[in-house]
């Protein structure tokens, strides 16, 4: 095993040789010596230029590493502060999603009503389940089958505005057109899709 007490500083070019003979090059982006961590950047492996390979190296697999290029000795920007009032805000509502899914998914609803609830969720934020039915801000009611003309006024909630009846209606709609035109629903064969790295500013 390569000894991983070093500090590899970030932006530092560095070349790995894994016990299982394969060797990595690449930038350092990241290093955690208490996990024995090791994270580089490389160019693409598809070729494309906006893209980058992200690698990381379990150290405790490695039998060498070489630092080809260190970095420049300038100081490394400081980190941001971290807005916590708002990742507990983003948590909370994580939460309560998962847990008004779960309650969808014990009261029987069906895959089409829990994607529509969760479409809903991404513009509207009060949006909840009474029984099988979607509750849109406490005065849109949509029933299964969960259609366009499944959306109508909820009796027992505030007034609703025939404005905000259209534009559920309108959510709805695009919905079920979306659903439509995705292969799957085509009769046409799905392919595993490979995921590429998202760009990194170099």
């Amino acid at each position: 095993m390569a000894e991983s007490n070093e500090c590899f500083n970030i932006g530092s070019t560095v070349s790995c040789k894994t016990c299982f003979g394969e060797e990595l090059q690449g930038e350092v982006v990241a290093f955690d010596p208490h996990v024995k961590l090791l994270t580089l950047k490389a160019a693409a492996s598809s070729g494309r230029t906006s893209l980058c390979d992200i690698r990381m190296v379990n150290l405790s697999y490695v039998s060498q590493v070489t630092v080809l290029r260190e970095a420049a000795g300038s100081p490394l920007p400081s980190l941001p502060s971290l807005n916590l009032a708002k990742l507990n805000s983003r948590a909370k509502r994580s939460i309560e999603e998962k847990q008004r899914l779960i309650q969808a998914m014990q009261s029987g609803v069906s895959p089409d009503g829990q994607k529509l609830f969760l479409t809903i969720c991404k513009t509207i934020e009060e949006v909840t389940w009474v029984g099988t039915n979607i509750l849109v801000m406490g005065q849109v009611l949509i029933s299964a089958p969960y259609m366009p003309e499944n959306v109508r006024e909820h009796k027992e909630g505030k007034e609703t505005n025939a404005k905000t009846l259209g534009y559920i209606r309108k959510i709805v709609d695009k919905f079920h057109k979306d659903q439509q035109s995705l292969p799957l629903n085509n009769g046409t064969s799905a392919t595993p899709v490979v995921a590429e790295v998202q760009p990194v500013s170099q």
